[in-house]
């Protein structure tokens, strides 16, 4: 047995182990810390109290000291192996009370001190080099001791006496290379276990007597025979076989690692043949020489279960259907031969007892069993890792197996095309396994009816035709790792109960498929490439009223793949809003929004006399075509008044008596719409020609002013004048207080400029006129002279 195969021992055992202490720890105070293949030359000094499993093991440590497992009370396992230790006393771990489970294999230990260290469960001393095998009259206290793993180079049947009171599950005996200058055949005669594995000296050849019957034993592993030189054919190891039918409890054997010849391996088939063992199992063979033509006898067996794996052969020159017949016509229900290189295999001469046939991993083709009329009885054949190639043959090849029920064709070649013809499947066939092969949509074309479990798990799939064949019994379907874009209905599987089709190319699943699936209990759809959009809400939801469990892999699996700014986001967490997904109610959004939009509209028309503004905007486009053309230094010539006067006429008196003698003494030409507007324009345009040549305008601001319409177009021309765009060219003059609610709504501009610039007040009292008068002519003059300047 190779050093791979007891790591995986090993492993088990302890994972199980550790899975026991976290189930019986309720308050998950245990602790596991690793501290393997570190290069430790001591044990660490800085573990936790709480520390209840502890892996030292492939370091460089070379003893273990009291001080190093004093502290560690709570300890349960410990794994020391593959390190230097050459001595140990194990009154070390006398304070280690919970202590089970404990590794020193692989070491380099010759002695031990011996303490009792009562509640031990495992102790593995094995793959060191003791002499003797280390047991001391302590170990007759570790009561409940399951398995004891031993390594020495000389066995007395004394030397077991002290444990043989003991019942032990498994023993593992490493003999050393010296094993056998002084060997005792009834050494293990005093062993009570029901499970004993004896590991022979590597790389040397068996010539030891060894009695390895032992009375208790049920199940016997020997690892390491070789016997090529042996010009007995393997005399010594047939002599130990032929002694196990002294013990008629034993039921299981196991050989491994095996170099011999092909007359001795059929001779040891035939020794165990006519034994009390039920399963025997012999894995990594190396054979060499060639098999010739031999008679074996099918009588008087126990056996009914025969596993060979692994098998090497120097030579395949020779009449190999001798051995295809030896196997075919053993009178068993299972029989495995995997990875030998096998090219084919004969029918049973006869109706054949078997019922499970394993071939997997070998190189039979299409032919192997073709109208095979005597393995009726068989149940489960296993033909995966093969040469097969046509579907369609392998399916002719179940026909005449009345009885089988599951059948695994993985790992091969198979292909199917419909015009190679019908595929005729024996009708009891239940579980088809056809997973990693070349397998297309047409494949859907070739199943059996009554087929239940169904993996077609990595092919070539891209989808489920809706014509496939009926398949009412289906309940177990894996099509992961194909090329599927859509789910699946269950309109041709009326009974599917599981569905994997995980890492296919589904994007947008329906939802539909729960409705038509009403008898699913399990789905994984996880890791395809989702797209996050409207249509998958839908999806999302259904998961959500299924129930809990069904949908395997969930939430994880599930993440969206499409589009970028949702990558990586879990479906669950994928949301959009109702209106964006939901047609009908965006239509109805809009059309109310619109309706909404437009009656708002249609009232501030209304409020804030749009139609005016229209007509001033075409007028104004109007005047600007015309002065678009029109140099500036002519339009300034243009100019022939210092302000244009706009007023009301209920306000003329004023203008009359007070504004035009104060300001046109002083030389000031003053624009007024009865002495200036020119017959024959529009009033429109005279107010715009009025402007134009103006340099400031100066309005008469009073509740008789707003009430004017054609004072409104003065103010609106005058804020768009053309030659003092931009500039500063309003005057206002608030005559009487005007109270913000009695301006109209159109004159909304008024109450902008009311708000946003200074204007002059006319006071009532006297006295204060003549500063009134001098502002006035101030800002007119100012900005005259500055103009005079430019």
């Amino acid at each position: 047995m190779t050093e791979t195969n007891f790591t995986i021992f090993h492993f088990v055992i302890i994972s199980m182990l550790i899975l026991e202490i976290k189930i019986r720890s309720s308050d998950g105070s245990e602790l596991v810390v690793d501290r393997s293949k570190r290069g430790l030359i001591r044990v660490p000094k800085d573990l936790s109290l709480k520390t209840t499993v502890l892996d030292i093991s492939r370091n460089n440590i070379s003893e273990i000291e009291t001080s190093d497992m004093l502290s560690l009370s709570k300890l349960k396992i410990l794994i020391v192996s593959h390190n230097r230790i050459q001595s140990l006393d194990i009154s070390v771990f006398k304070f280690n009370k919970e202590l089970e489970y404990l590794d020193l294999s692989n070491n380099k230990l010759k002695k031990i001190s011996c303490h009792p260290v009562v509640n031990l469960k495992h102790l593995d001393l094995s793959f060191n080099v003791f002499d003797a095998p280390p047991i001391c009259k302590e170990f007759g206290s570790m009561s409940q001791l399951e398995f004891l793993g031993l390594s020495a180079t000389q066995l007395q049947k004394s030397g077991m006496l002290p444990i043989a009171h003991l019942h032990i599950n498994k023993v593992l005996l490493v003999l050393g290379d010296l094993y056998g200058e002084k060997e005792d055949p009834e050494s293990l005669q005093e062993l009570n276990t029901e499970s004993l594995h004896i590991v022979f000296p590597a790389r040397k050849e068996f010539h030891f007597i060894m009695d390895v019957s032992v009375s208790t034993a049920i199940s016997l592993e020997l690892s390491n025979i070789k016997c090529v030189l042996d010009n007995n054919g393997c005399s010594y190891f047939l002599n130990v076989l032929s002694k196990l039918q002294n013990n008629s409890r034993l039921s299981n054997l196991t050989l491994n690692n095996i170099e011999t010849n092909w007359y001795s391996l059929i001779m040891m088939l035939q020794l165990v043949w006519h034994s009390s063992i039920e399963h025997f199992s012999i894995s990594n063979v190396k054979l060499q020489g060639q098999l010739t033509a031999t008679n074996f006898d099918y009588s008087d067996t126990s056996l009914k279960a025969l596993s060979i794996h692994q098998v090497v052969s120097d030579v395949f020159n020779f009449k190999q259907g001798d051995i295809y017949r030896i196997f075919s016509n053993m009178n068993i229900q299972s029989l495995t031969v995997s990875g030998t290189h096998m090219l084919h295999m004969v029918c049973p001469s006869q109706m054949s007892p078997f019922l499970h046939l394993d071939f997997s991993n070998n190189l039979l083709t299409d032919t192997v069993f073709n109208n095979c009329g005597t393995l009726a009885k068989l149940e489960t054949l296993s033909l995966q890792i093969n040469q097969l190639k046509k579907l369609v043959n392998v399916a002719h090849i179940t026909k005449k197996m009345k009885s089988l029920q599951q059948l695994d064709i993985s790992q091969n070649s198979l292909s199917y095309d419909e015009s190679e013809g019908y595929c005729s499947w024996t009708i009891s066939l239940l579980s088809l396994n056809m997973s990693s092969n070349r397998l297309t949509d047409s494949l859907f074309s070739c199943l059996p009816s009554m087929v239940r479990v169904l993996d077609l798990h990595n092919n070539k799939i891209t989808r489920i035709p809706e014509d496939v064949i009926s398949l009412e019994a289906l309940q177990e379907l894996n099509v992961a790792f194909n090329s599927l874009a859509h789910l699946p209905g269950c309109g041709s599987f009326g009974s599917l109960s599981v569905l994997i089709i995980d890492y296919n190319s589904i994007s947008n699943p329906s939802a539909h498929f729960f409705k038509s699936c009403q008898k699913i209990r399990s789905i994984n759809v996880g890791h395809n490439p989702f797209q996050c959009t409207c249509e998958l809400q839908e999806f999302i939801q259904s998961i959500g009223q299924v129930s809990s469990g069904v949908v395997e892999g969930w939430p994880e699996s599930y993440q969206c793949d499409y589009p970028g700014s949702y990558k990586g986001t879990l479906l669950k967490d994928f949301h959009v809003s109702p209106l964006t997904c939901n047609t009908a109610l965006l239509i109805v959004t809009i059309g109310i929004t619109g309706l909404v939009l437009a009656v708002t509209l249609t009232a501030l028309c209304i409020y804030l006399d749009l139609p005016w503004y229209l007509r001033m905007v075409c007028q104004w486009t109007q005047t600007r075509h015309r002065a678009r053309n029109i140099p500036l230094d002519k339009l300034q010539r243009t100019l022939q008044f210092h302000a244009f006067i706009s007023y009301s006429e209920h306000d003329s008196a004023w203008v009359k008596s007070e504004l035009l003698p104060n300001l046109e003494k002083e030389d000031i030409r003053l624009c007024l719409h009865e002495r200036n507007f020119v017959p024959g324009k529009s009033i429109v345009e005279n107010i715009i020609n009025c402007i134009e040549k103006s340099y400031k305008s100066i309005f008469v601001l009073s509740p008789n002013f707003v009430q004017s319409e054609w004072c409104h177009y003065e103010l609106y021309f005058a804020h768009h004048n053309l030659f003092h765009e931009g500039s500063d060219n309003l005057i206002l003059i608030l005559l009487d207080p005007i109270p913000q609610y009695s301006i109209p709504s159109s004159y909304h501009k008024l109450k902008t400029l009311m708000a946003q610039r200074t204007y002059l007040e006319w006071p009532k009292e006297k006295s204060k006129h003549a500063l009134f008068w001098a502002n006035l002519r101030a800002s007119i003059c100012v900005k005259l002279m500055e103009q005079a300047k430019e």
